[in-house]
């Protein structure tokens, strides 16, 4: 007579199956909170006591039916802690005489082949992977569950609204509490290579408009370089008109004017210049004494 599985094992795996049902369909964790779950939580742990109730009476009445060797290598076998022989089990290995009983009736070249029954573990794994695929089907089908498009305009919409909350609870940088930040660079190149590069050519190195490598510079209005660059960002040029205000034309936020500022630094003061010699052009104004 086979061993059953303890209760605690039929509940461990129902509570499984329904917690992964209910987050496919569900898909996200306030299910744990619903009533409907606890709801059938309860219903079908109600149904496994009831299973394992009518199997202990089964159980019985074909114990009484068993030979008094076999009721004593039985009550032997129950034991064995569960888990140790379920590890047995999967494991086990058929003596001679075990192996004589189960043999195939052909061989090739010396070499037979048993007549094993497939372990109980890989026959559950395997109806649980026919299940789970059944549930994912229906789920795929029937909700949003595991759709690439609807998931990815949900988490658009959740950074979206994010960074709007930011944008509303944090006021932008202005000139008086910018500050550079390395942090800043990749970004703020970025921002440079769509607004900047037309005129400045990549890497600041200067085309129509100069070369912003080389310490000469034609508006020197701040102190400090990167304050320098961010009021022209942000204002414009008065020496040249063609040098837009990005940040008055509503083109750039403070945030992006810091970003950009950033990088404009970065390539000024940690980079070597791009000369004429490098491909750069030609230094534009008077040399310049920015403060640290």
């Amino acid at each position: 007579m086979k061993q059953r599985s303890p209760v605690y094992v039929s509940i461990a795996s129902i509570l499984t199956i329904l917690l992964v049902v209910y987050y496919m369909f569900v898909q996200e964790a306030s299910f744990l909170a619903s009533p409907y779950f606890w709801g059938t939580v309860v219903i079908s742990l109600i149904l496994a006591m009831i299973h394992h109730a009518i199997g202990d009476l089964i159980e019985n009445d074909q114990f009484k039916k068993l030979t008094d060797a076999e009721k004593a290598e039985y009550l032997e076998a129950k034991k064995v802690p569960y888990f140790k022989a379920l590890y047995a089990s999967a494991f086990k290995k058929q003596s001679s005489t075990e192996e004589k009983d189960i043999i195939i009736d052909h061989g090739f070249d010396g070499i037979m082949e048993l007549d094993n029954k497939l372990p109980g573990w890989w026959l559950g794994l395997f109806w649980f992977g026919v299940a789970y695929c059944i549930v994912y089907m229906v789920s795929y089908w029937t909700t949003d569950f595991a759709d690439q498009f609807v998931e990815y305009d949900q988490e658009y919409k959740a950074q979206t609204a994010s960074i709007a909350e930011y944008l509303k609870n944090t006021p932008p940088p202005t000139i008086e509490n910018a500050v550079y930040s390395p942090d800043n660079i990749e970004e703020g190149q970025e921002i440079f290579k769509t607004n900047c590069v037309s005129c400045h050519s990549e890497g600041g190195k200067g085309g129509i408009g100069p070369n912003l490598t080389d310490n000469t510079w034609i508006n020197q209005d701040e102190k400090t370089l990167f304050k320098n660059v961010f009021s022209m960002v942000e204002n414009g040029s008065k020496n040249n008109p063609t040098m837009q205000g990005f940040g008055k034309n509503g083109v750039l936020s403070g945030f992006d004017i810091e970003k950009v500022a950033s990088y404009i630094y970065h390539i000024n003061q940690e980079q070597e210049p791009i000369t004429p010699a490098k491909g750069g052009a030609a230094p534009q104004g008077t040399p310049a004494n920015w403060e640290k």
